[in-house]
């Protein structure tokens, strides 16, 4: 199995870090690669499931155990945040660093956020099994992110990856 290393040039010891380093560090695992614009989803198990075979296909990781752990943490708690934004996030044992990704969704699905509203944007995480540290790290830079108003809003506008890419390598 193949697995997903960051570049020798960004350690991983970065997602310890707070502030524009650590979001920098959340733009790094999360390229314009693994940015999904308007994929044919239409519910939660279609995410997870679509959003698996993404990155079995990407990374040769098991897409049948990555989509069965994003949906047994939903089943724990919602990761939706409100204002139409959710993280779902697990924790897979195997994978060596910890990668995102960023969909859009075509149309907004039910997630149980808190203020009811259906998600459109989702920034999706995996962590390694015992990276509780940088997990929890990569949580709180996925909400500090998420929960900016002018990101949301640019994040709906923008067109490409590449435009997505930039606003997280932008955000302060």
């Amino acid at each position: 199995m193949r697995t997903h290393t960051p570049p020798p040039e960004t350690p991983i010891a970065m997602l310890s870090g707070g502030g524009m380093q650590a979001l920098n560090t959340l733009a790094h695992i999360c390229p314009p690669e693994n940015i999904l614009l308007d994929p044919p989803v239409r519910n939660q198990r279609e995410l997870f499931e679509y959003t698996a075979r993404y990155l079995q296909n990407r990374f040769d990781l098991p897409a049948d155990r990555i989509a069965t752990r994003l949906a047994e943490r939903e089943r724990m708690g919602t990761t939706g945040l409100g204002q139409g934004v959710a993280i779902p996030h697990a924790r897979l044992n195997g994978l060596k660093t910890a990668l995102a990704l960023f969909i859009r969704t075509p149309h907004p699905i039910a997630f149980d956020a808190p203020d009811g509203k259906p998600v459109g944007e989702f920034l999706l995480l995996l962590v390694p099994e015992h990276a509780n540290k940088e997990h929890l790290q990569l949580l709180a830079d996925a909400a500090q992110l998420l929960c900016e108003r002018s990101f949301r809003h640019a994040a709906r506008l923008a067109r490409t990856p590449v435009d997505i890419h930039r606003l997280m390598l932008e955000a302060q």
